[in-house]
């Protein structure tokens, strides 16, 4: 077993990395550079090359030892003289010309240089000016940034350091903070709710697949798809407006107290459930129909017993799959019922991350919940080998 695990953490490894070059590809080349879009475009160059350092925007994708820089300003156009002045003070300036002939050149400017002049060959003319900084290491990427971001080693204790995110980009708060602080209401809101869904679900199962056919299951197979076909957002609006205001039996804002919770749980139990029923009544007859069962029956063994001992205990693997599935969700909480009853936990985080384009916070909750799955999977497949000893870890 010891080796599976080494080897399916190696492979969860490769998986994260996947993750983070999927991740790279989304926020960092697709979104383009979210440092001008949060200081608006009043900022100063200088404002917003120091929030580019900070969140390595202005660094090259994968590898490379120039980074884009706003000391000076860029050209584009076509003219045979070019002279750009300096916006701010900034060292180890190279300017990198296009000419129309299609040729490029490098120009190191001086560091005391209040401008930069170029001066296209005779016959050609000067396409683009932009001005690049040079750095000390060619792997100081974008790319690699993020990587650091997971696991980053230091020369001093305590060596490593895991989920340095930064801070986040509008109230630029430590994003490990946040997510600590939020992964308190997360849980407390959907620990219930999860338990809920599965337990009840189970319950109605075993009642249905006792009855096979007749009222009591026809009766749980109409709930059941009625409560999968209801919407979220209308269990959540209409919850509020009969427990909250009407009969005013909950608060419908805030996580002060346990009563705060107590909406939004029966809410998410009520639209959880009902899947979870058909899921587990397909399993549970499906098992129920097996020959031993027939036969420990035709034993006299009490009914209580069979489900207990056998039924259950066979659909064990159908079970831990079910829950290995939803068990990431404990953290990262519900979207929509954090969002309309104002806890705050990690769903409303990344709601406000969303409403703010706070590329950084986004980033954090994507890696987070990857990893999520892959630690949880791990788990699920050695919870396989505990329920059926048939299950050998190679």
């Amino acid at each position: 077993m010891l080796n599976y695990i080494l080897r399916r953490t190696l492979y969860s490894f490769w998986v994260i990395v996947g993750v983070l070059l999927l991740t790279f590809v989304l926020f960092n080349m697709a979104s383009g550079d979210p440092a001008a879009a949060i200081l608006g475009k009043n900022a100063r160059p200088e404002e917003i090359e120091a929030l580019q350092d900070e969140l390595g925007s202005n660094l090259p994708l994968f590898y490379g030892r120039l980074c884009r820089t706003s000391a000076f300003a860029s050209y584009e156009g076509e003219a045979e003289v070019v002279a750009v002045k300096r916006l701010f003070a900034r060292n180890n300036i190279t300017a990198k010309v296009k000419f129309r002939d299609g040729g490029k050149k490098l120009y190191k400017v001086a560091d005391d240089a209040a401008d930069f002049k170029v001066t296209a060959p005779a016959g050609d003319k000067v396409l683009a000016v932009s001005f690049f900084r040079e750095q000390e290491s060619a792997w100081n990427s974008q790319f690699f940034k993020s990587l650091a971001e997971v696991v980053s080693f230091k020369k001093s204790f305590p060596y490593v350091t895991f989920f340095n995110f930064g801070n986040t980009l509008l109230t630029r708060e430590p994003i490990s903070q946040l997510l600590l602080r939020g992964m308190g209401p997360s849980l407390a809101l959907m620990l219930p709710v999860f338990a809920g869904e599965i337990i009840f679900g189970i319950v109605f199962a075993l009642i249905a697949s006792a009855y096979p056919g007749e009222w009591q299951d026809r009766v749980l197979l109409v709930v059941s798809v009625a409560l999968m076909s209801l919407s979220y957002l209308v269990a959540i609006i209409f919850g509020q407006w009969l427990f909250g205001y009407q009969l005013e039996w909950f608060p419908v804002w805030g996580s002060g107290t346990v009563w705060h919770f107590g909406l939004p749980v029966m809410i998410g139990i009520i639209c959880g459930v009902g899947s979870n029923i058909r899921f587990f009544r397909t399993v549970f007859v499906d098992e129920a129909r097996r020959e031993y069962l027939r036969t420990a029956a035709a034993k006299g063994v009490a009914p209580y017993n069979i489900y207990r001992k056998h039924l259950l205990r066979n659909s064990l693997i159908q079970i831990i799959t079910r829950v290995s599935s939803g068990l990431p969700y404990l953290f990262t909480g519900s979207l929509l019922l954090e969002s309309f009853f104002g806890i705050p936990g990690l769903g409303f985080a990344g709601i406000e991350a969303l409403r703010n384009a706070d590329i950084q916070l986004l980033k954090a909750l994507v890696v987070l919940s990857a990893l999520l799955f892959v630690v949880i999977n791990l788990l699920a497949d050695l919870a396989y080998a505990w329920a059926d000893p048939r299950i050998r870890l190679e």
